[in-house]
C-alpha cells in the first residue's frame, strides 16, 4: 500500500525512460567514436599497403579494406539513432516532473543538431571537424549529466516526507 502523498501516476516509469534515452545517446557517442576510428584506421592501413582512396572508390562503394564498415555505422548511428533518441528524450521530458529535465533535454537536442550540421559540413570545410570532435564530447557529457540527474532525483524524491493532512477547524 503506497504511503499517503506517494506518487502512483507512473512518474517513476517516465524517469526511467528519460534515463534510458539519455544513456542511449551517451552510448551512441561511444559507438560513433569507435566506428570512425575503426574506419579511418582501416583506411590508413589500406593506403599504407598501396591502396588508393579517391572519388571513384568512394562512389563505387567497392572499398573492401578492414574497417570500411565503420563509416556506415558512424553515419547510421549519428544520423538516425542519436537524433531519434534525443527527440524522444525531449518529448519524454515534458512528462517527467523533475526540475530541469526539459532544459537539459533541449540543450542536448540543440548540441546534437549542431553536431549533425557540423558532420555534414566537414567535406566543404574540414576545419569544422575540430569543432565536430569537441562537440561530440559535449554531447556525451550532457547526456550522462541528464541521465544522472534523473537517477539522483529519483532517490531524493523517494525519501521526501509526505505532506501532513492537516485540516484546520
Amino acid at each position: 500500500m503506497p504511503r499517503p502523498g506517494a506518487r502512483t501516476d507512473g512518474g517513476n516509469i517516465m524517469r526511467k525512460v528519460y534515463a534510458v534515452l539519455a544513456w542511449i545517446v551517451a552510448g551512441g557517442v561511444v559507438v560513433q567514436a569507435a566506428s570512425i576510428a575503426f574506419g579511418f584506421g582501416g583506411m590508413s592501413g589500406y593506403v599504407q599497403d598501396g591502396g588508393v582512396v579517391d572519388k571513384a572508390l568512394i562512389e563505387s562503394r567497392q572499398a573492401d579494406f578492414i574497417g570500411v564498415l565503420g563509416f556506415p555505422i558512424h553515419a547510421m548511428v549519428g544520423g538516425t539513432v542519436i537524433p531519434l533518441a534525443a527527440f524522444l528524450l525531449l518529448v519524454v521530458s515534458f512528462f517527467v516532473k523533475v526540475r530541469g529535465a526539459r532544459m537539459w533535454a533541449a540543450i542536448l537536442f540543440g548540441v546534437i543538431a549542431l553536431q549533425i550540421t557540423l558532420g555534414y559540413s566537414i567535406s566543404d570545410m574540414p576545419y569544422l571537424g575540430l569543432i565536430h570532435g569537441a562537440n561530440a564530447l559535449a554531447v556525451l557529457l550532457i547526456a550522462v549529466y541528464a541521465a544522472l540527474r534523473i537517477s539522483r532525483s529519483k532517490r531524493v524524491g523517494a525519501e521526501e516526507p509526505a505532506a501532513p493532512d492537516v485540516v484546520k477547524a
